[in-house]
């Protein structure tokens, strides 16, 4: 690591999500920062793992275009979106139902004309069943037809419920599409189960499409989550369009690192120690500075800060598959109602975003959430099965990752603006700190950044300025 980093206005403990955008705005604001990052890259649990021409997400969360922060975050202005298209499928009782996507580009307001155009860009070579995608406060649709003249079996009725009940669950969604972030976070807060069931929704629309869209979103199938912190995963959900980020997830952290000044950020050094105005190194001394954030995840950050508390993890478990011809589900994002085994959510992610797996090749990820059985290839071949409606003996299996401490909980009560600022010098931020979703990790990073150059008499960045793109 070169000497001149010893004399950096502030050096940042981690090159997780949070930690890069930090560094964006504090390098916009002309402060010379340094981050400094214990493993060999960046992104931390947004990690992607490479082989032989797969790219497998170890645990793969979902992000959402209607998230502001991708919007807002210095750095982020070449990151491709890949949508989730047509959008979401549920299978219930041997039946799949669709439920259909916002209309394009929706992102909260003036939330979203680069995300709206990266979408765009994706949409034009993402392969799919084409489909009219109409706007409307009516969001959801069942994918089963009535009996007809010429005799069509009925299906089930759709999991979303009657033609009623979908009304009314696309009015609640509108609301909460329309309504302002502060006014969501002042609402009594229960877990989300407990709100879900007193807000007047049919348990059928709960059980068949809420819970398992929330478990997706929060990685919590039993919605022990804040109420508060479901309402803003909704609302996103109403607002925007699910997608991926192309190239893996890592691809997020690693264009964040990439468009910072030369040699902002190191890696392989693990930090032992912080105070207000230095760090210490396993390997490289100390470290001067003028002020310190901490931008680990929550037990590395209370190794180096005593008395920070730390949150219970939801884990979570990822199974990649690849084969020669995909399941006909297409670039969708299936959930599963029934419970019928260990998969929340799965999908063809190789047709979301093709430079996932090699040319002839696709590749089928699927969520297990909680403690995964012990046999989890065979249980998740079976379900996926099922899921599916395909034999799944063929498919070759390519990682199986467990991750124990996957997603920070946020049962309630959970607050969702934890201080950043400890006292004048020492910062910290990180998904622990808001909601634990990569709009919660930015936007910590960017609340911890305006903190600090308060401190230090620079003011605010505001969200619209940029950083030229280093060489």
């Amino acid at each position: 690591m070169p000497e001149p980093v010893n004399q950096a206005d502030v050096v940042i403990v981690g090159a997780g999500v949070a930690g890069l955008a930090a560094a964006h705005r504090l390098t916009s604001a002309g402060v010379t920062t340094a981050v400094l990052e214990a493993a060999h890259g960046v992104g931390g649990r947004m990690s992607t793992e490479k082989i032989d021409g797969f790219r497998l997400d170890r645990i793969g969360q979902l992000l959402s275009t209607a998230y502001p922060e991708l919007r807002l975050t210095p750095g982020l202005d070449g990151l491709a979106l890949r949508p989730f298209a047509p959008g979401v499928l549920v299978h219930s009782e041997g039946h799949h139902h669709r439920a259909s996507v916002p209309p394009l580009g929706g992102g909260g307001g003036a939330g979203g004309a680069r995300s709206a155009l990266n979408v765009v860009r994706a949409l034009a070579s993402a392969p799919r069943t084409p489909r009219v995608v109409r706007p409307g406060p009516l969001p959801l649709q069942g994918a089963g037809r009535a009996a007809g003249a010429r005799g069509t079996v009925p299906r089930p009725a759709a999991p979303l419920g009657s033609p009623m009940d979908q009304a009314r669950l696309g009015a609640a969604l509108t609301r909460l599409a329309t309504t302002p972030v502060e006014r969501l976070l002042a609402r009594p807060e229960s877990s989300a189960r407990s709100a879900l069931s007193a807000r007047g929704l049919p348990a059928r629309t709960v059980e068949g499409f809420l819970r398992p869209l929330l478990a997706a979103l929060l990685c919590d199938p039993e919605l022990t989550t804040s109420s508060r912190c479901a309402d803003l995963a909704l609302r996103a959900y109403a607002s925007g369009r699910l997608c991926l980020p192309e190239g893996g997830a890592d691809a997020l952290p690693e264009l964040l690192a990439r468009t910072l000044p030369p040699g902002t950020v190191h890696t392989g050094v693990k930090v032992t120690a912080v105070s207000t105005t230095s760090v210490t190194t396993a390997d490289h001394g100390e470290l001067r500075c003028r002020a310190v954030l901490v931008a680990t995840d929550a037990h590395q950050a209370a190794r180096l800060l005593p008395g920070l508390r730390v949150p219970d993890f939801h884990p979570v478990t990822v199974v990649h598959h690849t084969m020669d011809e995909p399941p006909s589900t297409g670039a969708s994002l299936l959930l599963d109602a029934d419970r019928a085994g260990p998969v929340t959510h799965t999908a063809v992610v190789s047709l979301v975003d093709p430079t996932r797996a090699p040319a002839g090749r696709a590749l089928v990820s699927s969520t297990v959430l909680g403690t995964p059985p012990d046999d989890v290839d065979d249980a998740v071949r079976a379900h996926l099965a099922h899921l599916f409606g395909t034999s799944t003996r063929r498919w070759e299996t390519l990682a199986v990752r467990h991750t124990a401490r996957a997603v920070p909980s946020m049962r309630p009560p959970h607050d969702l603006r934890r201080p950043v600022r400890l006292l004048a010098g020492l910062y910290v931020c990180g998904d622990h700190r808001e909601t634990s979703t990569v709009q919660g990790a930015l936007h910590s990073g960017h609340r911890a950044a305006t903190a600090l150059l308060t401190d230090l008499g620079m003011g605010p960045v505001h969200g619209t300025q940029r950083l030229s793109r280093a060489a």
